[in-house]
């Protein structure tokens, strides 16, 4: 297998405020291959969007900085680049979307004006030539009537619309990954599927790579070839979504799972919530993150900080435990029934 197409290793992103240090990344690692859909999850406050800010260098400053870790894209390491460099890559090669188009789409500027501008910056083209490619992506992300919605303004379309046009924007210039920061969670759920659906035929026609972030696993199950799970900064999980989905190996991604409502459940079963709250990321605790809320901890998980490690063939956990899917079911009823 070739190179990734990204490649992190050991990022750290903290933000400074004049009372306390806040760790929004603890030394994460991972990679996306060329063409590969990865999907990161887990609950708000876990570092998802920070760390995907972190790759496209748009981590607020001064408040926020990246501490440690590099970034690889395509052999280069995005954290040595100037920031004329940065900027000749964010947008053209490394494109986001982001979780609400209303604030994201500067409400001043027609549609026409976000479309056209960097067209003609990344890939050179004249205003006539720009327009007409405008009108070619706001009619594939499914607008209708594109060429006379140009002059239009951000409130005058729909939220499903406006992230149409946020993914047009991302398409704009054919990046070779485009980063999808939950963009449906502010849609109904009619809306949701055409905005998946529309990625993943996008996907296959360009032949990108996706990072798409969001704490539902639901979503993801259909949409990615691998999840990526994070909580309190850390990668606590990742795996292929057949694995993960059938054998999950870490006790959060096992509770994420119990907590998603099954159609096809043979009898009707009560949810199981995860109890507690995560912790104060200025103030982590010395052990396992997630050990104060896990049904499973132990004395070691309390007293020290386990490592992401390999547990079955391109699955990797951080946990004391070795343990299977069934084992931390046939533990936890152990433990309910003692």
């Amino acid at each position: 297998m070739g190179e990734p197409l990204l490649r992190v290793e050991g990022l750290r992103t903290i933000f400074q405020t004049s009372k306390q240090v806040v760790t929004a990344v603890s030394g994460i690692s991972y990679s996306v291959d060329a063409g590969e859909t990865v999907g990161i999850v887990g609950e708000s406050g876990s570092g998802k969007s920070v760390s995907m800010l972190a790759v496209m260098r748009l981590v607020p400053s001064p408040a926020g900085r990246i501490t440690e870790g590099r970034i690889w894209f395509q052999g280069r390491n995005l954290l040595d680049l100037n920031p004329a460099e940065m900027r000749a890559v964010r947008g053209k090669d490394i494109a986001m979307i982001f979780q609400d188009p209303m604030t994201s789409l500067n409400p001043v500027l027609s549609i026409g004006k976000h479309l056209v501008e960097p067209l003609k910056l990344h890939l050179g083209l004249t205003t006539t030539q720009a327009k007409t490619r405008a009108v070619e992506l706001l009619q594939m992300v499914g607008i209708p009537d594109a060429a006379n919605r140009l002059n239009d303004y951000p409130h005058q379309f729909s939220g499903g619309m406006r992230q149409r046009v946020m993914i047009a924007l991302g398409l704009s210039c054919n990046p070779k990954l485009l980063i999808a920061d939950e963009p449906t969670t502010a849609l109904d759920v009619t809306i949701q599927a055409q905005i998946i659906d529309l990625v993943k035929r996008l996907r296959r026609e360009f032949g990108m790579s996706v990072i798409w972030i969001t704490h539902d696993l639901g979503i993801v199950a259909g949409l990615v070839d691998r999840v990526i799970v994070m909580y309190a900064s850390h990668v606590v999980e990742t795996a292929s979504v057949d694995d993960l989905y059938e054998d999950p190996r870490h006790p959060y991604t096992l509770g994420l799972l119990s907590a998603i409502p099954r159609l096809d459940a043979a009898e009707r079963t009560r949810l199981t919530p995860i109890p507690g709250k995560p912790p104060d990321l200025s103030n982590p605790p010395k052990g396992c993150p997630f050990a104060p809320r896990c049904g499973f901890s132990t004395a070691d998980c309390l007293s020290e900080k386990p490592t992401l490690r390999e547990v079955a063939p391109g699955h990797f956990s951080m946990c004391h435990l070795e343990l299977s899917k069934q084992a931390f079911i046939s533990l936890r009823e152990v433990r309910v029934n003692a």
